[in-house]
C-alpha cells in the first residue's frame, strides 16, 4: 500500500511540474516496497490511478497542442483535482488498516472438524441381529468453533457439537465448549466455563486416529472429554513437563450448567501429568467425583467414582507405538448398593511409510465388570490404511471388531454383547468401510 501512496504522489507532482514548464522532461523515479493485499481497497486505489493516468494523458496533449504554459485557473483546477485524489487514498489506506489491524474480526478465528463414515455394519446379540446392521452413510461429529482474542492475556471459545442419537432417531446440538481464558504465561493458564478435561483430548492428541474410533476411555464410557467449571493448566521447561486440574460440575460436557435439578453437593476433580522427551511420552491422571449423582432429593450416593490412567508412547521417525491402561472404582456404582471396579488397557501403532500413507492398528481389552460380573470381557480391535491428500483432509480403509462375551456394554458402537448380563451370552460387533475427516 505504501508502494501505490508514493506512486500517485510521484504522478501528481510530475503533472503539476509539467504544468508549469512545459518544456521540462519529467522525471522518473523507482521504488520498491511490499504491497500488502486488501481485496476491495486495492481495486478502489487501481481506479484512482486509472483517473490519474487519464489526467496525465490529457495533460501531456496540451503540452503537445501549445508550447505556452497553462493559465494560472487551470493549474490550480489541476492541482486540486490532485489533491483530492490523494486525500482518497489517505481514506483508503486508513479504512484498510482498520480492517486489517483494529477490528473484530481480525482478532476471531473460526474452526470446523466433521468425522464421517460409509460402511456396513453386522452386529448381532446372542445370534439375534440388530436393527442398526446394513449400509449407511453416518455423521458421527461436526465441530464448529469461534476463538475471539481480546488482548495478550484474554480470550474466549464457543465450540458446539452436532452429533445424530440412534436411540431417539435425531440430530442433536451441544455447546461442547464455551470458555474465558486468561493466559498468564505457557504454565499458567486458566479457563472458566465448559473446556477439554485433562485425560480423554490428550490421549486423542498422542493417539491420532479420534475420527475412526473414540480412546478407549472414552469408547467404553469412563470418562467424559469436557465439562463445566474451573480449569488450570500449562507447560514448563520449553514443553518438557505438561499438566492440567480440572474441578468440574461432574456430569459432563452434555449436562446443563444451569437450574437446580443439576445442582451437587461436591465438585469432582480431574487432573494429569505428562512428560514429553525425545519421541517419548509419559502421562499420568486421574478422577475422583460423584459424577454429578449426588443432588438433593434423588437417589443417595453411595459411593465416590474414581480412575487411574496412565499411558507410554514412543514416536521414532515414522513409527508411532504406544498403550493406555486404566483402571476404575464404582464408576458406574455412585449411586448402587453395590461396589464395583473396572480396568483396561489398549495398545496402538502406526506407520508413516510416505507423506500421504500410513497403516495402523489397535487393540483394546477390558473387563468392564470385575467384582459383580468377573467372567465378563470386552474385546476391540481395529486396522486400516489412510490417506491424506491434504493437510485437512483424510481418508482411511479401516475394518473394525467388537466383542462382549458373559453379558453385554454399551460403548461409542452401541450394545455391543448378549442379550442379558450373565455367563454364556455374547455378541460381536463388525464393521467395514470407509472413514474420513475434514478439519480447517
Amino acid at each position: 500500500m505504501q508502494f501505490k501512496t508514493i506512486l500517485l504522489s510521484t504522478a501528481a507532482l510530475a503533472l503539476m511540474a509539467a504544468s508549469a514548464a512545459a518544456q521540462d522532461a519529467p522525471k522518473k523515479h523507482h521504488h520498491h516496497h511490499a504491497i500488502a493485499a486488501a481485496g476491495s481497497v486495492d481495486a478502489r486505489i487501481d481506479e484512482l490511478e486509472a483517473q490519474i493516468r487519464e489526467l496525465r494523458r490529457d495533460q501531456a496533449a496540451q503540452t503537445q497542442a501549445s508550447a505556452a504554459a497553462p493559465a494560472p485557473s487551470d493549474q490550480q483546477a489541476s492541482q486540486a483535482q490532485f489533491e483530492a485524489l490523494q486525500n482518497q487514498v489517505y481514506e483508503q489506506q486508513a479504512s484498510n488498516l482498520s480492517l486489517t489491524k483494529g477490528s473484530w474480526w481480525s482478532n476471531t478465528k473460526i474452526s470446523g472438524r466433521m468425522y464421517y463414515d460409509i460402511t456396513n455394519i453386522d452386529n448381532k446379540a446372542d445370534g439375534v441381529k440388530s436393527p442398526q446392521n446394513g449400509f449407511n452413510f453416518d455423521i458421527k461429529r461436526f465441530y464448529l468453533g469461534v476463538d475471539h482474542q481480546f488482548d495478550d492475556v484474554f480470550s474466549a471459545n464457543l465450540t458446539t457439537d452436532f452429533t445424530y442419537d440412534g436411540t431417539t432417531k435425531a440430530s442433536q446440538l451441544y455447546i461442547k465448549k464455551a470458555y474465558l481464558q486468561a493466559k498468564l504465561s505457557d504454565a499458567f493458564t486458566f479457563r472458566l466455563g465448559s473446556a477439554d478435561l485433562p485425560w480423554i483430548p490428550f490421549m486423542e492428541d498422542v493417539y491420532g486416529y479420534r475420527y475412526i474410533e473414540n480412546t478407549l476411555v472414552d469408547r467404553t464410557k469412563f470418562g467424559s472429554s469436557a465439562d463445566w467449571g474451573v480449569h488450570l493448566l500449562g507447560k514448563f521447561a520449553d514443553g518438557l513437563i505438561g499438566y492440567q486440574i480440572s474441578a468440574v460440575n461432574g456430569a459432563g460436557y452434555k449436562a446443563s450448567p444451569t437450574g437446580t435439578a443439576n445442582r451437587s453437593k461436591g465438585i469432582d476433580i480431574e487432573a494429569r501429568v505428562n512428560l514429553d522427551w525425545n519421541g517419548l511420552t509419559l502421562g499420568a491422571g486421574g478422577y475422583s467425583g460423584k459424577l454429578g449423582k449426588d443432588v438433593e432429593g434423588a437417589a443417595p450416593a453411595h459411593h465416590t467414582a474414581m480412575r487411574f490412567d496412565a499411558v507410554v508412547a514412543y514416536r521414532w521417525e515414522d513409527l508411532k507405538a504406544g498403550i493406555e491402561y486404566f483402571s476404575a472404582g464404582n464408576w458406574n456404582n455412585v449411586t448402587t448398593a453395590a461396589s464395583d471396579k473396572a480396568e483396561g488397557y489398549s495398545p496402538f501403532a502406526s506407520y508413516q511409510f510416505t507423506p500421504e500413507w500410513a497403516v495402523f492398528g489397535r487393540y483394546d481389552w477390558m473387563k468392564p465388570n470385575k467384582d459383580t460380573l468377573s467372567a465378563k470381557r470386552n474385546n476391540y480391535y481395529n486396522f486400516g490404511i489412510e490417506y491424506t491428500p491434504a493437510k485437512v483432509v483424510n481418508f482411511a480403509l479401516v475394518y473394525k471388531h467388537d466383542a462382549t462375551d458373559n453379558g453385554f456394554i454399551g460403548d461409542s458402537n452401541g450394545t455391543i454383547g448378549g442379550l442379558t448380563n450373565a455367563v454364556g451370552s455374547k455378541g460381536a460387533y463388525n464393521e467395514i468401510g470407509l472413514w474420513g475427516q475434514v478439519r480447517w
